[in-house]
């Protein structure tokens, strides 16, 4: 059959839209609440005093980045197993599933590595020795939750991978539900637990990671749309093949999102020197469109399920049409969420200070983030959709061009010298980065335009060649 025989009729557009938002929501909720705990943490760590506050930070810092290699070989399982779905061969999916686990045991192994080694990094950092000892207690309990991190990771894309988001949602509010008694026991010392105040968000973490796995694990077993599945039924063994297959998408999309996270971790580190104020209003910025931005990561989590679906299923018209809508309704969504930061950014701002000289900047860099949130959206769909289509190593190149000799640099160039305009500050980073952004959108755009062309191609041409994966 042509492309041009599935094009889709304009009732396919409203039936696709109600796809997209129902699995939009749910992963919504469930990245939201993700966040929500790291609230939960930060805050109640704060209350103890600053240094476990501090070392709640610096411990998160060093534990987050080492997870991505297990959220790399998760997210990889996604669309794959979307492809097997849409091509109706589901009867493949619990074999890679079990290679998925084996694959995500292998990147934890950074994990381990980067917790063992912590010691190493804070006596570089030099810190004082209630600090040191603080964090490396958070991060000695955190070593006990990697096997429930694979655990979730695996099972939940897994879920998501068959177009079943709900239990993503599920799990996270339980999840939050847990972090906030757990977190209280533990750090303030109550029902007859000692006090253990910053240290004790490590070992809460660990709890809601072993309660969300398990929880995933009891409802995968139980639940009657997975048991013709059967992902435990039948031992598999390591297959080489399929795990350096599963490695080959992940790696690209965890160094991606190293090459995001180090992004704005370095933009911190160049505005430090700039002073509370500046320091301040960029974090506050900061924390408002990173909260704008999880619409678009929602959205972009599912365009990959449906693209995988539709490529699966030898309709990349649909493909390309769930890519439209995705960004359709990821635009229209953070043109709004802008307009707002735009009008009422030092209204938000004084939702977190009363000192009006940070509100006045912050009303500045929410300015400036209105602009950058069109960007990131539009980049985010695009990566999203490329994922659908297993085409992960050229994401990786171009978030590294677009983030770190583009963004990162102009940004350095122009917060904090006079080479290409006085030195702006702040503003100067937060034009770095609608640059790094915009960089990658459009890039971004080329290579899926280049990826969806020679998939019709060789679709048309029956030239398509089966993955390891297939």
């Amino acid at each position: 059959m042509s492309r041009t025989a599935q094009l889709p009729r304009p009732d396919h557009w409203w039936r696709e839209s109600k796809k997209l938002a129902r699995l939009t929501g749910p992963i919504l909720v469930a990245q939201l609440t993700q966040m929500l705990m790291g609230v939960v943490d930060t805050v109640m760590a704060g209350r103890v005093s600053a240094t476990d506050l501090a070392a709640v930070s610096v411990g998160g810092s060093i534990w987050f980045p080492s997870t991505l290699l297990v959220f790399g070989m998760g997210l990889a399982l996604a669309p794959i197993i979307s492809h097997f779905d849409g091509a109706n061969k589901r009867h493949k999916v619990a074999n890679m599933v079990q290679q998925g686990f084996y694959a995500a045991l292998i990147g934890s192994l950074l994990c381990v590595a980067v917790i063992f080694s912590a010691p190493l990094i804070l006596n570089a950092m030099a810190v004082e020795d209630n600090f040191r000892t603080i964090t490396l207690d958070y991060l000695s309990y955190l070593i006990w939750a990697v096997p429930a991190l694979v655990l979730y990771m695996v099972l939940r894309n897994f879920c998501e991978g068959l177009s079943h988001t709900v239990p993503s949602l599920v799990i996270g509010i339980i999840g939050l539900l847990v972090n906030i008694p757990a977190n209280y026991i533990l750090i303030y010392g109550k029902f007859g637990m000692p006090a253990m105040g910053g240290a004790g968000c490590g070992l809460a973490t660990a709890i809601v990671l072993w309660v969300m796995a398990l929880g995933l694990l009891v409802y995968v077993l139980w639940a009657k749309r997975f048991k013709a599945i059967g992902i435990f039924q039948q031992w598999f063994k390591p297959d080489w093949d399929d795990i350096w297959y599963i490695v080959r998408l992940g790696f690209p999309i965890a160094t991606a999102m190293f090459f995001e996270v180090s992004l704005f971790a370095a933009a911190a580190l160049v505005i430090a020197p700039l002073g509370a104020t500046m320091v301040a209003s960029h974090q506050i910025a900061l924390n408002i469109s990173s909260l704008v931005y999880m619409v678009p990561l929602s959205l972009s989590m599912a365009v990959t399920l449906r693209v995988g679906f539709a490529l699966g299923a030898g309709n990349p018209a649909n493909a390309m049409l769930s890519h439209k809508l995705a960004t359709i309704y990821g635009m229209t969504f953070a043109a709004v969420n802008g307009l707002i930061m735009w009008l009422a950014g030092g209204w938000l701002a004084s939702l977190y200070t009363p000192d009006q000289g940070v509100i006045n900047l912050a009303a500045t860099l929410m300015g400036l983030a209105a602009i950058f949130t069109l960007s990131d959206t539009f980049q985010a769909v695009a990566m999203g959709t490329l994922r659908g289509y297993k085409d992960t190593k050229a994401v990786m190149f171009i978030t590294f061009v677009s983030y770190w000799p583009f963004g990162l640099t102009i940004g350095i160039l122009l917060s904090r010298t006079d080479i290409i305009v006085p030195a702006m500050g702040a503003a100067g980073m937060w034009i770095g980065f609608i640059i790094g952004l915009s960089i990658a959108a459009v890039l971004l755009t080329w290579r899926l335009r280049k990826v969806s062309q020679r998939y019709d191609r060789n679709l048309l041409a029956g030239k398509l060649k089966e993955s390891a994966a297939d």
